[in-house]
């Protein structure tokens, strides 16, 4: 579904209207270079997923996500749930302004007029329909045969209320990235009553419960400790799990580095 900066009542199949950014030789060069089989070395692509339980084109998207975030661990996937269609009939649960704000910022960012759902952004740099696995999966290909800078992150948790953040040094870097904290539930199940999903049972993973800037980096290496005063604020109160969002041009450019550890396995 689609909605541009001003509001309208129409809803459409944002399939039909998202422009390919990626051209076919671009492709065909990340492909060659990176197997589309999940790799664990090198650094992790972050899938940010912008959806709705109240938008009929998601679920799909929404179970995708799900299969890469279970079958991939080269990737950081995360389902961000906006809130500009609990107007027409269901209000999701998980929906936020600060989400729905932070799809806006990267439709700036990205130079698109609109913002729609199911919107997958990979890495802040580019963007696919969520659910369509092809396009995303060489989106994620051309992401990980990029040779742009990048922040060593590595998230280690000795308790399920402690997290460690190691950041490590890039030679030559001397900007100014944003550091990202996200709260995150690993799985949730919902059954919807009404809207455009009406009856049906939907799963949301790796579901974004609250997000905040913890910090900057500036190349040089870091370490957090966190505790759980901090890993709880925001709230929502303390997720199943936590990622780490190393991210340029003041927390809405390109995605440097990221990691996501699960707090419950410690």
């Amino acid at each position: 579904m689609l909605l541009g900066f001003r509001q309208t009542s129409a809803c459409y199949d944002a399939a039909m209207i998202v422009k390919k950014t990626l051209g076919a030789l671009l492709i065909a060069a990340a492909l060659a270079a990176v197997p589309l089989s999940a790799r664990a070395d090198g650094p992790k692509v972050v899938l940010e997923l912008f959806t709705s339980q109240g938008c009929s084109s998601c679920p799909s998207a929404d179970n995708y996500l799900g299969e890469l975030a279970a079958e991939r661990d080269d990737v950081v996937a995360l389902s961000f749930h906006v809130d500009y269609w609990d107007y027409i009939g269901w209000e999701d649960r998980f929906a936020t302004k600060e989400s729905t704000q932070r799809q806006r910022d990267y439709a700036r960012a990205l130079g698109v007029a609109y913002v729609y759902t199911p919107q997958l952004v990979i890495d802040g740099a580019r963007h696919e329909v969520g659910s369509h696995k092809r396009a995303v999966n060489d989106a994620i290909a051309v992401s990980k045969a990029s040779k742009t800078r990048r922040a060593p992150v590595a998230l280690t948790s000795s308790a399920p209320d402690r997290l460690t953040v190691e950041i490590g040094h890039s030679d030559g870097y001397y900007g100014d990235a944003t550091i990202w904290l996200v709260s995150v539930d690993r799985q949730h199940t919902t059954t919807v009553d009404a809207g455009e999903n009406r009856g049906r049972e939907l799963v949301n993973y790796n579901v974004v419960r609250n997000f905040r800037p913890i910090g900057r980096w500036v190349g040089n290496p870091m370490t957090l400790e966190l505790g759980p005063d901090e890993l709880s604020r925001g709230g929502q109160g303390m997720g199943d799990g936590c990622a780490v969002l190393v991210q340029e041009n003041h927390g809405k450019g390109r995605i440097m580095g990221a990691d996501l550890v699960w707090l419950q396995e410690s």
